[in-house]
């Protein structure tokens, strides 16, 4: 016996060339020659109508097994797409479960960065104040060392003062 899928294959193609205007026309050209062969006297009207309708009783039969094996062969593949739009539907529900995943973390992850560039902007503002405070320290301490040497030279100036005899 033959590869089923050649048989499916002959099948499809016999199907699909009973339904097209090529074998309209043929079977039109057959039936006619019958008819005419009875008129030009080459065959008897009961031999031509027994040979005719055992001839489209045996393709009738054929046929009708070739379009159940059509209709058998498209409802399997019609199956075959029936799972295969079922796994892209869990696909597409797993993928949907991962984007809702994804938007949550988006969404931490926008709020961790919101946090962030708060504690940027107060270390900011605390870094700003530190180091004014530091500037006032260090201005101070400057005014104080001024004030210490300016004391210290009028003390070097008076110790000179004393030191020098009297005259």
């Amino acid at each position: 016996m033959k590869d089923p899928y050649h048989i499916q294959k002959t099948a499809l193609r016999v199907t699909r060339w009973v339904g097209s205007p090529g074998s309209l026309a043929a079977h039109t050209v057959i039936f006619i020659a019958a008819f005419l062969s009875v008129e030009a006297g080459y065959a008897e009207f009961e031999d031509m109508l027994l040979i005719l309708t055992t001839i489209v009783s045996l393709e009738a039969i054929y046929l009708a097994i070739f379009i159940q094996m059509t209709i058998n062969y498209t409802t399997q593949s019609l199956q075959e797409v029936g799972e295969d739009i079922e796994e892209l539907q869990e696909d597409i529900g797993e993928i949907q479960e991962d984007m809702g995943e994804i938007q949550e973390d988006v969404g931490e992850l926008q709020e961790d960065v919101e946090e962030i560039s708060e504690d940027v902007e107060e270390m900011t503002e605390e870094e700003a104040t530190e180091e004014a405070a530091e500037e006032a320290r260090k201005a101070e301490q400057r005014k104080t060392l001024t004030d210490i040497q300016g004391d210290l030279r009028k003390l070097m100036d008076d110790i000179s003062k004393l030191q020098q005899p009297r005259q």
